[in-house]
């Protein structure tokens, strides 16, 4: 079955180690991602902030910055060694942190120069290599910069690609208002499909909720959530019923003591609560009482000695009775 079929997308700030294990508690097998990690860090910093991860991420995808083919292959090989199921290429991040660095979004104009940092990558490790990339950027027209950017790295061996269905301005637009305008043109990427059917195309960007992923996954290979599943992470909770052939889903009084529980190793591991807390903010939306569970952990997580407790007390205002929101 394809561990493609429906991922979390890498969002920075966002799907750390804790998010990811949280997000475990409501999918076995969705593909999960990391944040984008800058080379540099991995091979000149401590590596086990960086790479370290539970096993039970799995599948986890690792996600790469950097432009330099030698750099990326020797992270490739150690994301192989740490486990990871495999590797990724960030040409979509528009950050002017990101730009400073020579990667990200403004790879795009050099497609050339990524296809060589992919075969370095792919020459590295037995990992499957994919690149995510976007529509293009600043004033290249989107019909035809995807398809020749994507030609590039076809014709240098890359056979997935993510893609962000939106294009990326390097300049007068934060990240945050890129994630916005320009507006999103999906049919760019479906049509990417057509004409490509070989490559496996996987559609990022706008969906929304399951009934989006599954109406993509009708033409594409995979379907890449976002800030739906971080938001509103009980979308999450259908997927393994709805696309991997699970028999049943879990509750929110199973997850809500699988949580408690969590926490409990979370914080004997010395971890403070709420860098787990802050990913869960979302999980009760739809239910009455959502707002006062928000509540009690946005200003219980941060106090001194907070613990697993805390999401016992935050429940407490919670109507699990009330009709289960529709996560499809």
């Amino acid at each position: 079955m394809n561990e493609h079929r429906l991922s979390v997308a890498p969002m920075m700030d966002w799907t750390d180690r804790h998010c990811r294990r949280f997000h475990r508690l409501l999918t076995r097998r969705a593909e999960l991602w990391t944040e984008m990690v800058p080379v540099g860090a991995v091979l000149h910093g401590e590596r086990e902030p960086f790479l370290g991860f539970d096993p039970v991420e799995r599948p986890l995808v690792l996600q790469l910055g950097g432009c330099d083919p030698a750099g990326l292959a020797e992270a490739a090989r150690l994301a192989e060694a740490w486990g990871y199921d495999a590797v990724n290429l960030n040409c979509g991040c528009p950050s002017d942190r990101v730009q400073r660095g020579r990667f990200g979004a403004c790879l795009m104009a050099e497609p050339a120069l990524v296809a060589r940092c992919w075969a370095a990558m792919a020459q590295a490790t037995a990992l499957p290599v994919s690149v995510k990339c976007r529509l293009g950027i600043d004033e290249q027209d989107e019909g035809e910069a995807l398809p020749a950017f994507v030609a590039t790295l076809a014709a240098a061996g890359c056979r997935r690609f993510v893609v962000h269905a939106r294009k990326a301005w390097l300049q007068g637009l934060s990240p945050k208002e890129n994630r916005e305008v320009p507006p999103l043109r999906p049919e760019l990427v479906r049509r990417l499909k057509a004409e490509r059917p070989a490559l496996e195309i996987v559609l990022n960007g706008g969906l929304e909720d399951l009934d989006d992923a599954a109406q993509a996954l009708a033409w594409a290979d995979g379907a890449m959530l976002g800030r739906a599943a971080y938001q509103r992470p009980w979308l999450l909770a259908e997927v393994d019923r709805r696309f991997f052939g699970a028999t049943a889903a879990p509750d929110r009084t199973e997850v809500l003591a699988a949580l408690v529980q969590l926490a409990e190793a979370h914080c004997a591991a010395g971890w403070p609560l709420r860098f787990l807390a802050r990913h869960t903010l979302g999980l009760m939306h739809g239910l009455p009482g959502a707002r006062a569970w928000r509540q009690v952990l946005s200003q219980g997580m941060h106090a001194p000695g907070a613990g697993p407790e805390l999401f016992v007390a935050a429940a407490r205002g919670v109507d699990f009775a009330a009709p289960r929101e529709l996560a499809a």
